[in-house]
């Protein structure tokens, strides 16, 4: 009786305390982003586009064939893992659905097995897939918004324009690729909660390192140019 017990109940304590270790974290690293941009790497990254944008604007608008082509890079990224998570969602059904079905793949998951339990497990997970392939769509919006603005001609473009559009796709970019973060461990669930708390966990661990930033802020001082040199050989 304790034994079905645990593993009945086992869901409604592991899966909401990794969802919280997730959730806390990201608003611990948004807190961070809006206040200390510079400590965590996407206010690094933030911080070179937005130089990268002011400078790209100083060059005339038919030499700027390299910043349509980074642009275009961010977009074809962009709806690959659109592609991707578009596609996953429709596996995920077939797979899922087959898998549960299968008697000898239920008993292995230690954990609930009720009807309510295995139809939450779909929709979380196909919610993450869809609202990440949302984010890659409108990345992809940005960034294609982007170059337009950056190859408009006889204008005079406001830096402002051109980096809302770069930073508007970048921070889409970075929350569709959290949800598919958050997709993968919600996967693991279908195996039981022990490895979707687990890997909560180890995700956080993880992220908590790679969002980290140590490096000052650069500010790329502009090379010498030719006169330059001439002058200081004349001297």
């Amino acid at each position: 009786m304790g034994e079905t017990w645990t593993k009945e109940y086992l869901d409604f304590v592991l899966v909401p305390a990794g969802l919280l270790v997730m959730v806390g974290y990201h608003l611990f690293h948004l807190h961070r982003c809006i206040n200390r941009a510079e400590t965590t790497v996407v206010g690094y990254q933030n911080h070179n586009r937005r130089l990268w944008v002011s400078r790209l604007l100083e060059v005339e608008v038919k030499d700027r064939d390299q910043a349509l082509t980074v642009t275009g890079n961010y977009l074809f990224a962009s709806m690959s893992l659109a592609s991707i998570a578009l596609v996953l969602c429709s596996l995920l059904v077939a797979w899922i659905g087959n898998s549960y079905s299968n008697e000898p793949v239920a008993a292995r998951v230690y954990g609930n097995m009720s009807s309510t339990i295995v139809y939450t497990k779909y929709l979380a997970i196909l919610t993450s897939f869809v609202i990440a392939f949302v984010c890659f769509v409108h990345a992809a919006t940005s960034f294609l918004h982007a170059g337009f603005l950056i190859s408009l001609p006889n204008c005079v473009m406001l830096a402002g324009n051109v980096e809302n559009a770069v930073i508007s796709g970048s921070n889409f970019w970075v929350v569709g690729l959290r949800l598919l973060y958050l997709a993968t461990n919600l996967m693991l669930w279908i195996f039981g909660p022990i490895p979707m708390f687990i890997s909560s966990v180890i995700t956080v661990v993880l992220l908590q390192f790679l969002d980290r930033n140590t490096a000052p802020l650069p500010q790329y001082a502009r090379p010498l140019s030719c006169d330059s040199f001439k002058k200081i050989g004349d001297h």
